[in-house]
């Protein structure tokens, strides 16, 4: 891994609970130029994406396939279909959030209980000073 400003704050990590979660997780990442409406579709991607992981996993040569880690799970059959179609908007903001905060991803309980585990509980308060109550 490089150092300096084109690295700052690019790389996150938080738990994730289950094989569903890290599907969310994967599919918002994947999702990235869709919802910047920077393609129409997976299936338009151009040579300015052979940077990103579907397009590599998807239409890459060896060589750039060979830039990618495996995943610790199958990729699903129609995975481009998961990636094309809308992700829920409680299902990003969650990630969103996790990405953000640090947050554990997955059911409230186990969050609650993964961010106390592992002394994570500032991540799942609101940020900033608490209002002061009258």
């Amino acid at each position: 891994m490089g150092y300096g400003h084109v690295y700052q704050g690019r790389y996150k990590s938080f738990p994730i609970e289950t094989d569903e979660y890290f599907y969310h997780v994967v599919r918002y990442v994947e999702a990235n130029p869709l919802r910047a409406n920077l393609v129409a579709s997976p299936a338009d991607w151009h040579w300015a994406w052979h940077w990103g992981s579907l397009w590599r996993r998807e239409r890459g040569d060896q060589a750039a396939r060979g830039w990618l880690s495996d995943w610790p799970l199958p990729i699903p059959r129609n995975w481009l279909g998961v990636v094309a179609s809308v992700q829920p908007t409680e299902q990003l903001e969650q990630v969103r959030r996790s990405v953000v905060r640090g947050q554990p991803y997955g059911g409230m309980t186990w969050t609650e209980r993964t961010a106390a585990a592992l002394g994570l509980e500032s991540t799942l308060r609101a940020r900033g000073r608490p209002r002061k109550v009258e």
